[in-house]
């Protein structure tokens, strides 16, 4: 598969993106790859010197949380961290936007999963703009001033934060799960109709649902300004999830493998005992 189908390289138009694909055996195709991306994972933490970011962006029901369980799921646990973050906490507005997002990295030798990111920043909170007031800026005083300069300098600022994180040995790709409005209703409905998943429901995804195109164009900004060729965008087609996740996870492996992860070697002065070493526990 060729990650360049999905990256965002040029200025693009969301409408020109696809929603749907289907990969034959999709599922079986994940499960032998996630055991290489497993396998790499290993090597990385041996190697200590990388650390990945992986960031989900994607509308409600686009198949975040299970995407996250399908294809990390044979990763060692103590090499992956996963993060959800939801409503900013007291403490969180207390510190400027990025902060809560810089505290959750990956150390280095692990993956770490944004599960929604510090892009919320830029894109729930400029379809709503009121959000920010609780950042207590002072120089957000009202709606007025939260214009397309204020969000795009926001972007700007991601920029630097991202370039940083690359310079310092973090690997950032970065993944939206493009869905369908169509395909979103008849997930929603799902939860409603099942009773095991009316607890995934909420009123205000249906709000939510009515701002759509202010999504969409939302979306479609963050990713012209923020993909870059050292923090890459990938748009995945949502429509299909066993397909969506076949298609991540392939890219993943990819992606990584350009870094050729190299497990340390024993030192000269062990490595000549091995031998001796081996005696010895076998005579024990």
């Amino acid at each position: 598969m060729n990650s360049d189908n999905y990256r965002v390289s040029d200025p693009i138009k969301l409408v020109n993106f696809e929603t749907k694909e289907t990969i034959e055996d999709a599922k079986k195709k994940l499960k032998k790859l996630r055991k290489k991306i497993s396998k790499l994972q290993d090597t990385m933490y041996a190697e200590g010197k990388y650390s990945v970011l992986i960031c989900l962006q994607g509308m409600d029901t686009s198949g975040k949380d299970s995407l996250i369980r399908e294809v990390f799921k044979d990763v060692n646990a103590r090499g992956v961290e996963v993060h959800s973050f939801k409503v900013p906490t007291e403490l969180e507005l207390k510190h400027d936007f990025l902060w809560r997002h810089y505290i959750a990295l990956p150390a280095k030798g692990k993956m770490g999963v944004f599960n929604r990111t510090h892009y919320e920043n830029v894109l729930v909170t400029r379809v709503h703009p009121e959000y920010v007031f609780g950042e207590n800026i002072p120089t957000a005083k009202n709606v007025e001033d939260l214009d397309d300069g204020f969000y795009h300098d926001r972007m700007d600022r991601i920029n630097d934060f991202e370039n940083h994180l690359v310079k310092n040995g973090t690997i950032v790709l970065k993944f939206f799960l493009n869905l369908s409005k169509e395909e979103q209703k008849n997930r929603l409905l799902r939860r409603l109709n099942l009773p095991e998943k009316n607890w995934k429901f909420s009123a205000g995804d249906l709000k939510e649902r009515k701002l759509w195109d202010k999504y969409m164009f939302c979306y479609e900004d963050l990713l012209n300004r923020t993909s870059k060729e050292k923090a890459p965008w990938f748009v995945i087609p949502a429509d299909d999830k066993p397909t969506a996740r076949y298609i991540l996870a392939d890219i993943l492996y990819n992606e990584l493998q350009k870094y050729d992860f190299k497990a340390p070697q024993l030192p000269k002065k062990i490595a000549d005992r091995i031998v001796e070493f081996k005696e010895q526990l076998e005579n024990e």
